[in-house]
């Protein structure tokens, strides 16, 4: 008989994962990115000639950079944080992490304990709540308009929380070009929030993975600066990833912050070291993430725009959005009687997969209505088939949308 774990696993663990058994034909969730658009040959070779140049550092922890991460490309995320975002950097307030998820635990734990308060997006990162969750820290919501997170209501919501008693600890925000609904904050509201956040004597954990994506809109040719570049208080931590920006399987990310907190989230960091041979590639590839992202960011306009088109063809008004400027989500709120949950549900059986609202939202309630849909993997005529498809399971399920293509569903 085979040997019998169930007696001695830890009760307190999520439930057993499934086989893998291959992506749904129709694959709208996840974070993935376009597979054309990854620089396979200019990669291989930026990593040949690091491997040849450096390779022997690889026998040792840190490759003779410490336990921060390879200095060269510790030296390269601050040159691209002071082009591209105006934060200037000095390469020793940077952490490379494994990617932005390991990022955000460690800086969680740093900062957080059970029965802690912490304001977000009402419409958020599903990952960042699972972990708040798991750590026992609440959550608040401010919802999100068209210049990102409302100010006004982050103050009344502030206020309440220190009138009740509540210890909050810091504002999580995705400024630029929001996950899920791909808003960019505006550059007022970036100096309120930090007045904000210094009045109540609360930090701010800036999350920028999507930042570089942007390709349509009023911050297309300059992106507003990061809170992080704004604040001279070292109040905001920043967190970033190279994982949309090149390719999420390289799992390289890195947190920025003054050196007092920083120092405490590297005590946490127990793993080794971030994979060295993708820390040479990025360092080595450093000088060509520019033009990469400008490539990288037509193709994802491309696949805004047909699925734009495919949603406006098979659902018409009954599916409501604002047009995507960047990142690789859009975020669709559908009548009233779409259960998106079931939804969900009902269409991953038939091999289209989309992400329900509620999973993405503070209040799941407020989510029922909506979806997120990943149009950054898929072709665009593998989007026009997937919404077509999902238009009439959604039909068949909820009578909506009553009409496709201009001719009414039977």
């Amino acid at each position: 008989m085979p040997f019998d774990f169930a007696p001695l696993l830890n009760p307190k663990l999520p439930p057993a994962a499934g086989k893998f058994g291959g992506f749904p034909k129709y694959n709208f969730v996840g974070g993935h990115n376009d597979g054309d658009s990854i620089p396979v040959q200019v990669l291989a070779d930026a990593v040949s000639r690091a491997l040849l140049r450096e390779g022997n550092a690889l026998a040792t922890y840190g490759m003779q950079s410490g336990p921060q991460g390879y200095r060269p490309l510790r030296e390269a995320v601050a040159q691209i944080l002071e082009r591209r975002a105006g934060m200037k950097t000095d390469p020793d307030e940077v952490l490379i992490t494994g990617g932005s998820l390991q990022a955000m635990d460690l800086v969680n734990n740093a900062l957080l304990e059970p029965g802690d308060t912490v304001i977000i997006e009402e419409a958020c990162y599903g990952g960042a709540m699972t972990k708040l969750k798991k750590l026992g820290v609440d959550w608040v919501g401010v919802p999100v308009d068209g210049d990102g997170m409302r100010m006004d209501v982050l103050a009344e919501t502030l206020d309440s929380l220190k009138a009740a008693g509540k210890r909050v600890k810091f504002i999580y925000t995705i400024p630029t070009v929001q996950n899920p609904t791909g808003t960019v904050l505006s550059l007022p509201r970036r100096h309120e929030m930090l007045k904000l956040a210094e009045k109540h004597g609360i930090a701010i954990f800036e999350d920028d993975c999507y930042c570089d994506l942007i390709f349509d809109g009023p911050y297309a040719d300059q992106r507003p600066p990061a809170i992080r570049a704004l604040d001279d208080s070292g109040r905001v931590v920043y967190c970033g990833s190279f994982s949309k920006s090149i390719a999420p399987a390289l799992r390289v990310g890195y947190v920025v912050a003054d050196w007092p907190v920083l120092s405490r989230i590297l005590a946490q960091k127990s793993d080794g070291g971030t994979g060295a041979v993708e820390q040479l590639l990025l360092a080595e590839f450093a000088k060509d993430f520019d033009a990469h992202v400008g490539s990288l960011n037509k193709i994802l306009k491309g696949k805004a725009d047909a699925l734009v088109e495919a949603l406006e063809a098979e659902f018409g008004t009954a599916a409501e959005f604002t047009r995507p400027t960047g990142g690789i989500f859009l975020w669709v709120t559908l009548p009233a009687e779409v259960d998106t949950t079931r939804l969900a549900q009902v269409a991953a059986a038939e091999g289209v997969a989309v992400n329900p609202g509620a999973e993405w939202s503070a209040d799941p309630e407020s989510g029922k209505r909506r979806i997120r849909i990943c149009f950054a993997h898929p072709s665009a005529e593998t989007i026009k088939e997937g919404m077509a498809r999902l238009a009439e399971i959604c039909h068949r399920e909820f009578g909506v949308p009553a009409r496709g293509r201009n001719v009414e569903r039977s």
